[in-house]
């Protein structure tokens, strides 16, 4: 890996934050063999497609959309643009604030917050408003990316999630951002391919953008 890049993705391990604190969504190593007992070493783990940093396919919402079978990575790779809302006394980001940042269309869009720089899951994280979520579908951004474990808290019925997916904006969520500057770069983000499933763990990195494309 280039030196440039950075790495976004959450670490992965037993105890790591898992949205709402909830049980089945922790995840859990099983070692199998040891070279003590076995003479050689091998595991096993169990994990929930939304552990750390991993994307949303429509049927995660939708009833009947499209599942990881025929994902296209482009869809979640190409310029970039971080916002940083972390600053901000709100706790939802909404149309009213991405109107001033210098999105662009066919832009992704990655989202940094306050939730970058917890500790354990705050049940009250900052995420991305109905608004918001309908105003980047509007400009046609390319994805939306952002640095909680859900993209939207408490709205009935989902707006955030079905404007975006709903319109093949892809949502990347659980992004590793506190380190991060807001500005342009390339962002590169690369699942499992795991066919038929609602959700993609992946690996995420930013890099520089060319200066020809600045």
């Amino acid at each position: 890996m280039s030196s440039e890049m950075k790495d976004i993705t959450m670490p992965i391990y037993e105890g790591m934050m898992v949205y709402k604190n909830k049980p089945e969504k922790q995840f859990k190593s099983i070692q199998r063999a040891t070279h003590a007992e076995n003479g050689y070493h091998e595991g096993s783990v169990c994990m929930d497609l939304h552990t750390g940093t991993h994307i949303d396919m429509p049927l995660h919402v939708i009833d009947g959309g499209a599942d990881s079978t025929h994902f296209d990575t482009d869809s979640v790779n190409g310029p970039c643009v971080v916002v940083d809302f972390s600053k901000e006394t709100s706790r939802a980001v909404d149309a009213n604030f991405l109107k001033k940042q210098s999105i662009l269309e066919g832009d992704i869009v990655l989202i940094k917050t306050k939730n970058s720089y917890a500790e354990a899951f705050d049940f009250e994280f900052d995420f991305l408003e109905a608004s918001g979520a309908v105003y980047l579908r509007d400009l046609q951004v390319k994805a939306v990316g952002i640095d909680a474990l859900g993209i939207e808290r408490n709205q009935p019925g989902q707006p955030t999630h079905k404007a975006l997916l709903g319109n093949g904006i892809y949502i990347i969520e659980g992004l590793a951002l506190k380190a991060v500057e807001s500005g342009r770069y390339l962002f590169h983000c690369f699942p499992l391919k795991i066919m038929g499933v609602e959700g993609l763990p992946a690996r995420a990195f930013l890099s520089p953008l060319p200066e020809e494309e600045k």
